[in-house]
């Protein structure tokens, strides 16, 4: 779930994000001293993991909880009053809400590319509820701007017996030059509150329900505003969409479009614009063969730009773009123009002979290729292929002296293990966090050449562990 609003005021987008959640800390300080809740994790033999309090919720919330205490709905548009009952919580199927493997979603922000992928992980966790274990589907978001990581979160849903899906919590981490720096916002169901829901069974104009609403923490009321729009999807028309007014925490609005079977579909502001590019199959069918032979060629162009082979690297580029025009016809339309402008850059760097830009360049037409892949290819090797783009993306900036992108890639590299840790054999899992452990160590010592060479392995490393 994105949680960015948007605010007037001359912050920064990663400023909004954590004004917006400003007084978590201080109510889990408080929570603390007090002693009146008690948190356990216990890890269950099938990998899953449950998360145990002490202390009791009230149901349900009704106060305001903007700043001002003003603003909400009438109750009688709430349709998130009545208690869930949840008999079989992972399995969720909701039209608006279905949490698919992957979502990948591009815009800006105050000016700057934005990219965030949606991926829902291997595993489960039980958040106790009232007593009560619920079983929760854990889902990673990631997101980056101008190519530096700004936020991961992971999220927890479960859906209720009468097909609505509720919000059991998220871990927020907020980074700064590729180090966390805030951790606000973080909240989960039963120790901060009761869960909230994220999504009706059936949203119908004119609904009102709290995605979030933890008083003093964290809130959002959403208010259905139409339904039946048809609205541009990544492979043509989608009917049937929804458009949510979100009212947030400082009373400020933003809207949202939920799609049928791809959920959280669009956002958009004054500065801001969130959509989705294309949803992430998790099929085990192979790429095209076009896709396929764009990263080959996307990679080889890139070892040719390290040998400064600039004759060989322009016609390796040729290659890449004759597969680009044939690939080109039936691709999403929010990844036409960042293709096209990064072959332009790659073309101009190459003439130039300009090896850092080149090689950026190379990366950035290799994530494209990859994320074209993503339609088709099964998911353990997509992520595989992410790992490795993200290997490649620190040693280029190691070797560069670029500090803060090259910690931001080493934390995506953590993160992104974690999608794909499930499908691979324990020796090759074991061997990779060997790796991480050791890039990571470098990383924190300024050891930029060490990076570099981790780096250099692991890239090599991943792709023989998660081709299936």
């Amino acid at each position: 779930m994105s949680r960015r609003t948007t605010e007037h005021d001359g912050t920064s987008a990663v400023q909004r994000v954590r004004r917006r959640y400003r007084v978590i800390a201080l109510t889990a300080a408080i929570a603390t001293a007090i002693g009146g809740v008690g948190i356990a994790n216990r890890e269950g033999a099938d990998g899953s993991t449950t998360r145990t309090q002490s202390s009791g919720t009230d149901w349900a919330i009704t106060e305001c909880g903007t700043y001002s205490g003003n603003g909400c709905a009438p109750m009688s548009q709430r349709v998130d009053l009545v208690r869930p009952r949840f008999s079989n919580p992972t399995t969720i199927d909701n039209e608006y809400f279905p949490v698919a493997h992957s979502v990948i979603q591009l815009g800006h922000v105050d000016g700057a590319p934005f990219r965030s992928e949606t991926t829902r992980l291997g595993r489960t966790e039980a958040v106790v509820w009232e007593g009560k274990p619920v079983q929760t589907v854990l889902v990673q978001y990631a997101a980056w701007i101008d190519g530096e990581i700004e936020e991961v979160a992971i999220d927890r849903y479960a859906q209720a017996d009468d097909g609505s899906v509720w919000y059991f919590g998220e871990d927020v981490y907020d980074y700064d030059e590729g180090s966390i720096v805030l951790t606000e916002g973080t909240w989960l169901a039963g120790r901060d509150g009761p869960p909230a829901m994220i999504m009706p069974a059936d949203p119908r104009l004119g609904d009102v329900f709290r995605p979030e609403n933890i008083l003093g923490v964290v809130f959002e009321e959403v208010e259905v505003h139409e339904v039946g729009v048809t609205v541009e999807g990544p492979d043509g028309p989608i009917d049937d969409a929804i458009i949510t007014r979100e009212l947030h925490l400082d009373g400020s609005y933003s809207d949202k479009v939920f799609a049928p079977s791809i959920g959280e579909f669009r956002t958009e502001n004054a500065d801001e614009l969130e959509a989705v590019a294309l949803v992430v199959s998790g099929t085990e069918q192979p790429a095209s063969r076009d896709v396929a032979a764009m990263i080959t060629a996307a990679w080889g162009t890139l070892e040719l730009i390290r040998l400064e082979e600039w004759d060989d690297a322009t016609r390796s580029v040729d290659r890449l773009t004759r597969h680009w025009r044939r690939v080109r016809t039936d691709a999403p339309p929010l990844v036409v123009e960042p293709m096209t402008a990064s072959l332009r850059a790659l073309r101009r760097a190459i003439k130039a002979e300009s090896a850092d830009h080149a090689e950026r360049a190379t990366v950035a037409v290799a994530e494209i290729s990859i994320d074209l892949a993503a339609r088709t290819t099964a998911a353990a090797a997509i992520e595989g292929e992410r790992f490795h783009l993200h290997a490649q993306s620190a040693r280029i900036a190691a070797a560069n002296g670029q500090n803060a992108l090259t910690t931001s890639e080493v934390s995506a590299l953590e993160w992104i293990r974690d999608r794909f840790a499930d499908n691979i054999t324990l020796a090759n899992l074991a061997e990779i966090d060997a790796r991480l452990a050791a890039i990571r160590t470098a990383m924190d010592i300024g050891n930029l050449p060490a990076v570099a060479d981790h780096a250099a392995r692991l890239a090599a490393l991943v792709r023989v562990a998660t081709v299936r």
